[in-house]
C-alpha cells in the first residue's frame, strides 16, 4: 500500500488497515452484483405481474438495461473522479444508486421498471468507477492484480448468496422487496465508506474542462495496449451478460430445474471466488501476462467444449454435462479479467480515473448490447448460447494478442 495514503489516511483518523480496505471496496463494487443477482429469482414473479408468457425471456431486459445506464454513465464518473477526488464522486453515485432501486420497487409497469434501472445502472457505474481507480492509486503491476484478485474473491460472495437471499425475500414478501433492500445495502455502505481515505492527492486532480478531457479521452484512444485490452474485455463481457441474462430461463425452462437456480447460480460462484484466490497466487508466482495468455486459452479449449456439448444433445443437452462444462469456462474469467484491467491500465497511470470509466464503459455497452442480442433468442435451446460464447471467446483472445503486440512497440 502507497506509504503516503497510509500517512493521509492517518492524518484522516481514518486507519484502514489492508484487509478492511479490500473489504470495503470488494463489498462498495458488489453494489453492482447486488442489483442484477439479488432478483434473478424474481423473474418468474415479473413474468406473471406484466403478464407475460412463462417462457419470455422479456425480463432480460431488466439486466441488460441497467448495463447500459451502467455503462453511459461511466464516461462521465472518469473525468468526474479525476477532477473531485474519489469520495465525493462515490457518495453521489450511492445517491443515484438509491433513488433508481426505490424507482424501481415502485415501477407499475415493464417499460417504468426498465427505465428505473437504467437509473439504477448509472448509479451502480460511480462505485465500480471509484473502486478501480482507488485500487490504481495504491497498488500497480502485479500488486494490483493480486489486490483485483483478492477483491473479487470477496466480491463473488454476493452471487453465491444473492439468489438464494432473493428467492427467501420473495417466499415471504412481494418481488419488489428485492430492490427495497438492495436501497437498505446501500445506505450501509454509504455509512462504511465514510472510512475510506481519499487516495487521489489535490495536487495531482486534472481540471475540468473541455481540452483537459479531450486530452484524456486522445491518450485513451490513442495508447493502443490499453484500447485492444478494452476491446477483448468487450467480448468477455458479452459472454457473462449472456449468461446473467438467460441462466434462469436455461436452468428453469429448457432443463427444468425451476427450484435448483439459486443453487446452480450459487455453485458457480463459488468457482468464481475459487478461481479469484488462485489468480492471486498464480501472478505473484508466474506473472500477469503469462497467467492471461494461458487462461485465454483455457477459455476457448472450454468454449468449444460447450458448443460440442450443445450440439450433440440438439440444443438440449445432458444438465450435468453443460452445466459443468458452462461453470469451468466462466471461472476462466476470474483469471482474466483481473489481468486484463491491470495490463489495460498500467500504461496510463496519470488518468487512471478516465481510463477505468473508459474501459468499463465501452466493455459493459458493447458487451450489454451483443450479449443482450443473444439472449433475447434464446428460448428452448442452449445452441445459440454456446456458439456465441466461443464466437466471442476467440475475438477476446485475438483482440487481447494484438493488444500484446502494440504493448512489445510500445515498450521498445
Amino acid at each position: 500500500m502507497n506509504p503516503q495514503v497510509v500517512e493521509r489516511a492517518q492524518t484522516q483518523n481514518c486507519k484502514l488497515r489492508r484487509g478492511e480496505l479490500l473489504a470495503m471496496l470488494s463489498l462498495i463494487m458488489a453494489l453492482m452484483a447486488m442489483a442484477i443477482d439479488l432478483m434473478l429469482s424474481a423473474f418468474d414473479d415479473m413474468r406473471a405481474t406484466f403478464g407475460l408468457e412463462p417462457t419470455s425471456n422479456e425480463v432480460a431486459g431488466v439486466v441488460t438495461v441497467f448495463f447500459m445506464g451502467f455503462a453511459v454513465a461511466q464516461f462521465v464518473y472518469g473525468p468526474l473522479t479525476d477532477r473531485f477526488g474519489r469520495k465525493r464522486v462515490l457518495g453521489v453515485s450511492i445517491a443515484i444508486y438509491i433513488v433508481g432501486a426505490i424507482a424501481s420497487a415502485l415501477a407499475p409497469s415493464l417499460g417504468l421498471l426498465l427505465a428505473a434501472r437504467f437509473v439504477w445502472g448509472i448509479g451502480a457505474a460511480g462505485s465500480r468507477v471509484v473502486a478501480t481507480a482507488v485500487i490504481r492509486d495504491l497498488f500497480e503491476g502485479a500488486e494490483m492484480a493480486k489486490a483485483m484478485s483478492q477483491i473479487m474473491a470477496v466480491f463473488i460472495m454476493v452471487p453465491v448468496i444473492a439468489p438464494a437471499l432473493g428467492a427467501g425475500i420473495i417466499a415471504f414478501l412481494p418481488w419488489q422487496s428485492v430492490f427495497w433492500a438492495c436501497a437498505l445495502w446501500s445506505i450501509a455502505m454509504w455509512l462504511w465508506s465514510r472510512r475510506l481515505p481519499e487516495t487521489l492527492p489535490v495536487e495531482q486532480r486534472r481540471r475540468l474542462d473541455k481540452a483537459d478531457i479531450a486530452d484524456s479521452y486522445r491518450t485513451f484512444f490513442t495508447t493502443r495496449p490499453t484500447l485492444w485490452y478494452s476491446v477483448s474485455s468487450i467480448f468477455m463481457q458479452s459472454v457473462f451478460t449472456m449468461y446473467l441474462a438467460s441462466s434462469e430461463l436455461i436452468v428453469s425452462e429448457i432443463f427444468g430445474h425451476r427450484s435448483w437456480f439459486p443453487f446452480v447460480f450459487g455453485a458457480t460462484a463459488i468457482g468464481f471466488g475459487i478461481a479469484s484466490l488462485v489468480n492471486g497466487k498464480a501472478v505473484g508466482r508466474f506473472g500477469v501476462r503469462p497467467v492471461l495468455n494461458r487462461m485465454l486459452v483455457v477459455l476457448n479449449v472450454c468454449a468449444t467444449i460447450l458448443v460440442v456439448v450443445a450440439l450433440s444433445g440438439s440444443g438440449q443437452p445432458s444438465f450435468w454435462v453443460f452445466m459443468p462444462a458452462l461453470a469451468l469456462m466462466l471461472s476462466a474469467f476470474m483469471f482474466i479479467m483481473p489481468n486484463m484491467n491491470a495490463e489495460a491500465m498500467q500504461p496510463v497511470p496519470h488518468i487512471a480515473g478516465t481510463v477505468s470509466a473508459l474501459s468499463g464503459g465501452f466493455r459493459m455497452l458493447g458487451g450489454s448490447i451483443l450479449g443482450g442480442l443473444v439472449a433475447a433468442r434464446i428460448d428452448v435451446s442452449v445452441t445459440p448460447f454456446a456458439v456465441a460464447a466461443l464466437i466471442f471467446a476467440l475475438l477476446s483472445w485475438a483482440s487481447a494478442y494484438i493488444a500484446q503486440i502494440e504493448s512489445t512497440d510500445l515498450a521498445v
